[in-house]
């Protein structure tokens, strides 16, 4: 049996992780579930599932998860804390990794499940926008395997020679084609895209997903961190990786080879077939997914990104080409100003603009260790909240 650890469990992709794992009990069992602090359903998939241990990242969610499995008589332990999450990740009982907890949160614990050898299936893309050649060495020191979630990153992936690694640049690719859906605001104006609320923002055409990443898809900068994170991931320079709009969300990504041929990985949206992938690699297994019919699809569409009415996808390929604290400065300028923009305190054209603002501030060179990673995150973060004081305090003037 194989051992998996998901760490990131009551999200989207931690439950169908779990969908998938459920369908296979002769190969696969759960051995911890981890989350930052929802309780009840943690407490859920633990009864559903039987872990040996779970861990809620906040001590008071930790206490009710106790309480709630007590309650109803089920032995398994609980601990609290995020060295317990990290713990978690170096279980020698877990032979698997799922690394989903979002954010600079999931960090520590990703480059914990690499040190330790895991096969870590990388949902955070976080880990490598923020760290990508500390995540890198962390692999090769560990001798882990790493495959990536990310439906775009997994169909490159995909695609590749037989021979390819994470980490390596691919013999005889010349391009990388990431596939965005364009999120729900791909035909609205400027106008009305600038006064968008936050249910607006997360009401994904095709995707299921958290709040952050919704919004992130809505603005485009979820693409612009992939952009990054496959700049890393498949050692290829910024301006090797194109960025096309392909509303139907069924070309997750394409590699374009020297002798002209474009390979292309395709099945319905959902993120049970990338998980299924990464967990039976090189081999298959079922996912439980709706098989493609392309006579009922009909036509496949694909247009160029307007980069005037989504100026995020041109803050992340800045940073891109500049690398290391650019990059830990981008993504945490956004998860502050995507914050203030689901709490209701930004709207939603001005997020862009708290970023560039922050990235004008942004220092250059690489992040050696991880304590320069966490002092370049939260100095970036200390920068957006004093623009969004500006902005609260009506001097729109300073994003200019």
């Amino acid at each position: 049996m194989i051992g998996v650890a998901i760490l990131g469990a009551t999200g989207s992709v931690g439950r169908s992780t779990l969908d998938v794992l459920e369908r296979h009990p002769d190969i696969y069992r759960v051995v911890s579930l981890a989350a930052r602090s929802d309780a009840r359903r943690l407490a859920e998939l633990c009864l559903r599932h039987r872990p040996e241990v779970a861990v809620m990242e906040l001590p008071d969610a930790a206490a009710e998860l106790e309480r709630r499995l007590r309650e109803a008589g089920a032995a398994i332990r609980v601990a609290a804390g995020p060295a317990a999450i990290e713990a978690l990740a170096r279980d020698p009982a877990s032979d698997v990794v799922m690394a989903a907890i979002s954010g600079a949160a999931g960090l520590r614990s990703t480059l914990a499940a690499a040190a330790a050898g895991k096969r870590l299936l990388l949902a955070n893309k976080e880990s490598v926008v923020m760290a990508g050649d500390l995540l890198l060495a962390a692999v090769r020191a560990g001798n882990a395997t790493l495959i990536p979630i990310d439906s775009e990153h997994n169909a490159i992936f995909q695609c590749l020679p037989p021979t390819a690694r994470v980490g390596e640049r691919p013999v005889g690719v010349r391009r990388l084609l990431l596939t965005a859906s364009g999120g729900p605001f791909l035909d609205w104006t400027a106008a009305a895209m600038a006064i968008a609320t936050p249910e607006q923002a997360c009401a994904h055409p095709r995707w299921s997903m958290g709040r952050k990443i919704s919004v992130d898809s809505a603005t485009l900068m979820n693409k612009g961190l992939e952009l990054i994170e496959a700049t890393v991931l498949f050692s290829m320079e910024p301006r090797d990786i194109s960025v096309v709009v392909h509303p139907q969300s069924i070309v997750h990504s394409l590699v374009e080879y020297v002798d002209g041929s474009t390979l292309a990985q395709l099945s319905s949206p959902d993120m049970r077939t990338p998980i299924a992938h990464s967990l039976a690699w090189p081999g298959r297994i079922a996912a439980g997914v709706e098989f493609l019919d392309l006579a009922r699809v009909g036509s496949l569409e694909f247009r160029a990104p307007d980069r005037a009415r989504f100026p995020c996808l041109a803050l992340a390929e800045a940073a891109a080409r500049s690398g290391g604290a650019a990059c830990a400065w981008l993504n945490a300028a956004d998860e502050v100003a995507v914050q203030a923009f689901l709490d209701k305190q930004l709207n939603f054209g001005d997020i862009p603009g708290v970023i560039d603002r922050v990235m004008n501030d942004a220092p250059g060179g690489p992040l050696n260790d991880l304590d320069e990673v966490f002092a370049a995150d939260a100095a970036a973060r200390a920068q957006a909240r004093a623009v969004l004081g500006l902005l609260r305090g009506g001097v729109r003037s300073s994003l200019a």
